[in-house]
C-alpha cells in the first residue's frame, strides 16, 4: 500500500489535458478557453443613448434657451440625422446618437412645449448619457484571454462582440461500471440478498456539479469474463473509466485482473486509509481507470479526495475542494497507520465528527459539509484542536 500523498501525486502527474475542440458558445459554457479572443469590431460600433431623453450639441445650450425639436432617434435606427445649431433630436435607450451630438439629457429632466425643448437640469455635464464608440472594446483589443473560465457573463460578452464558436479544453466522456451481483436498481423490489444501487447516482451528480455531460454507465456481474468485456467497452466510448466495487481481494473481485487483461498498466493497488484503501488507479495509454470501492461513502470519499483534483486538472480549472484548518468541536481517537477521512459539518466556527462513519453509510454523508484529514500517524484529537478539513462543492 501506498500513502495517501503518494496516491495524489500519481494520479495528478498521469491526469493530462485533452487536445482543444471547436464549440459553439452555448455548448462551451461551463468550460475553459484554449485560445486569446480578440475583437474584430468596436463594441459600441457607434456612439449610443444610455436613456431615453433628447440629444444636442452641449454648447447650444445656456441654461436659458430652448433646443428645436427636428426629429427622433429609437434604437435599431440606421436613419441619418444631421442637428444644425439649436437643434435637438428625441432619443431612446441603445439609439445612435445623431452627428453634431454629443450629449443627451434624461426625458425626466427636461419640458417640451410646442416642439420647443426646455432643459431643466443645471448640473448636466456635455458628454453626459451618452456610450462612445469603442468604450466596451475597441476592434484588436483582448476580449478574453487564454484559460478563462467561459462563465455566463463571458458567454454573453462574447456574444456582444460577434463571436459564435470558440476553442475550449473540452470535458471527458466518462464511463461508469458498476459491479455487484447483489445490486438491485432503485424502485424495483428488493429480493433476498439484494441492495439497492447508489453510487452510479452519488457519481452522476458529483459530475454534473462539475458541468460533465457524457456519461454513460454500465453494468457487470460478478464473473472474471463479463467485467473484462464490459470494461473493453467502456475504454473505447470513455476518456476515464470508472469502476464501483470489485476492487478488492475476495473471490469475487476481478477489477485488478480484468485491468490487466485490457492490458492497462497498474499504477497503484491500495491507499493506507479509511474510508476507501482498496482504491485502485491504472493508466491505458491516454485513459484513466479508476477503481472504487463498493461501499458508498467510500465511493464518494476517493471521488472527492483522488479523482474531482484529477478531473479539474483535465477541465484546466482549479480543484473545488477547499482546505482550511479548525478546531474539532470532540475530541476523536483512532489506531495509527491510516489516514483517516472523515465526514463531518462544520458550522463556520468549529467542526465535529458525524455519527455513522462505517464507509457503507451514506445518512452521514448526506449531512456532512467537509471531509475530516486525520494524518495516518495521528493517533488522538483533542477538543479545539486545529485539524484539516476539506469543504465539499455545495
Amino acid at each position: 500500500m501506498i500513502n495517501v500523498t503518494e496516491a495524489k501525486k500519481l494520479i495528478l502527474e498521469n491526469a493530462n489535458v485533452l487536445a482543444p475542440v471547436k464549440l459553439s458558445l452555448s455548448e462551451a459554457a461551463g468550460m475553459v478557453l484554449a485560445e486569446n479572443i480578440y475583437s474584430t469590431i468596436n463594441i459600441p460600433a457607434y456612439a449610443q443613448s444610455s436613456m431615453d431623453g433628447y440629444a444636442f450639441r452641449y454648447h447650444d445650450w445656456n441654461y436659458k434657451t430652448s433646443l428645436k425639436i427636428i426629429g427622433e432617434m429609437a434604437a435599431g435606427s440606421n436613419e441619418t440625422v444631421l442637428l444644425s445649431t439649436g437643434d435637438a433630436v428625441r432619443i431612446f435607450t441603445g439609439a445612435p446618437v445623431p452627428a453634431g451630438a454629443d450629449t443627451v439629457v434624461m426625458q425626466e429632466k427636461t419640458k417640451v412645449e410646442n416642439d420647443q425643448l426646455y432643459i431643466e437640469d443645471q448640473d448636466l455635464l456635455q458628454g453626459a448619457n451618452v456610450r462612445p464608440a469603442g468604450s466596451e472594446i475597441n476592434e484588436g483589443e483582448l476580449a478574453v484571454a487564454k484559460e478563462s473560465l467561459l462563465m455566463p457573463a463571458t458567454i454573453g460578452f462574447l456574444a456582444g462582440i460577434g463571436i459564435t464558436g470558440v476553442k475550449v479544453y473540452p470535458h471527458p466522456a466518462i464511463s461508469i461500471i458498476v459491479t455487484g451481483n447483489e445490486l438491485q436498481t432503485p424502485g424495483k423490489p428488493l429480493q433476498k440478498g439484494q441492495v439497492y444501487e447508489s453510487n452510479s447516482y452519488s457519481l452522476l451528480a458529483a459530475l454534473k456539479q462539475l458541468h460533465i455531460k457524457e456519461i454513460k454507465i454500465y453494468k457487470a456481474e460478478d464473473e472474471l469474463v463479463k467485467v473484462k468485456q464490459v470494461l473493453k467497452d467502456a475504454l473505447q466510448q470513455g476518456d476515464i473509466v470508472f469502476l464501483t466495487g470489485g476492487v478488492s481481494v475476495g473471490d469475487y473481485d476481478f477489477v485488478a485482473a480484468a485491468s490487466a487483461e485490457n492490458g492497462i498498466e497498474k499504477i497503484f493497488h491500495k491507499i493506507r486509509q479509511r474510508p476507501g484503501k482498496p482504491f485502485y488507479f491504472g493508466k491505458k495509454e491516454n485513459k484513466l481507470v479508476f477503481g472504487l470501492p463498493g461501499n458508498p461513502a467510500s465511493v464518494l470519499t476517493c471521488f472527492y479526495e483522488y479523482v474531482e483534483p484529477a478531473l479539474k486538472k483535465i477541465i484546466k480549472q482549479k480543484s473545488g475542494l477547499q482546505v482550511i484548518k479548525a478546531p474539532l468541536a470532540t475530541a476523536f481517537k483512532k489506531a495509527a497507520g491510516l489516514t483517516h477521512f472523515l465526514k463531518g459539518y462544520y458550522d463556520g466556527k468549529t467542526v465535529k465528527p458525524l455519527h455513522a462513519q462505517e464507509s457503507y453509510r451514506l445518512s452521514s454523508f448526506a449531512n456532512a459539509n467537509c471531509i475530516i484529514k486525520i494524518e495516518e500517524d495521528v493517533t488522538r484529537c483533542e477538543k479545539e484542536e486545529m485539524i484539516e478539513i476539506h469543504l465539499l462543492p455545495q
